[in-house]
């Protein structure tokens, strides 16, 4: 395109965000001692620093935290916005991807750690700024010495269901 034939639209003001966020070592190495229930309950509890990637996405932290089960809340803000203004679906799959692998976490004996090996997202409403606070709730559907299932679903505050998910974590310790 002929940057000569182009009109320039008004941007208005440049927009920012400051992210803060605490040394995720710390809560790396008392993990290394905890069951993954006691760890996500320190958490929880505020015993403990959330990671770092929950200050990235409308202040994500963990509602309720039980064997098998978690649940997460956030508020996205305008900057999780994709280019048709509408919440990218980006933060939906990490919210998800979040609650069932702490829900596979929370199954877990201390010295034992998880990773994502998959995820399956299904978006069933398109999520804006004013959907509000999001729920995300995690549940182990089989839980295992070197694999583990689990499913996710993000709501509304009014109860609309967003998204759900199915995830398949690698166990290892």
């Amino acid at each position: 395109m002929d940057s000569a034939n182009t009109t320039k639209v008004d941007w208005g003001e440049p927009r920012s965000k400051t992210v803060t966020w605490y040394d995720p070592t710390t809560g790396a190495r008392a993990a290394t001692g905890m069951s993954g229930l006691d760890y996500l309950s320190a958490m929880h509890r505020g015993e403990l620093p959330p990671p770092p990637i929950s200050a990235l996405f409308g202040d994500m932290r963990i509602s309720s935290v039980a064997e098998g089960e978690v649940e997460f809340s956030c508020v996205p803000d305008e900057s999780a916005y994709n280019p048709i203004g509408l919440v990218h679906g980006g933060l939906a799959c990490t919210l998800l991807d979040s609650v069932t692998g702490c829900a596979v976490h929370s199954t877990l004996p201390a010295g034992t750690g998880y990773s994502s090996a998959e995820i399956k997202v299904n978006y069933l409403r398109a999520i804006r700024l004013d959907t509000g606070k999001l729920h995300a709730l995690g549940r182990v559907t089989k839980p295992g010495r070197r694999v583990a299932f689990a499913e996710g679903e993000i709501r509304d505050s009014a109860g609309k269901l967003l998204a759900t998910a199915s995830s398949t974590c690698t166990v290892f310790g």
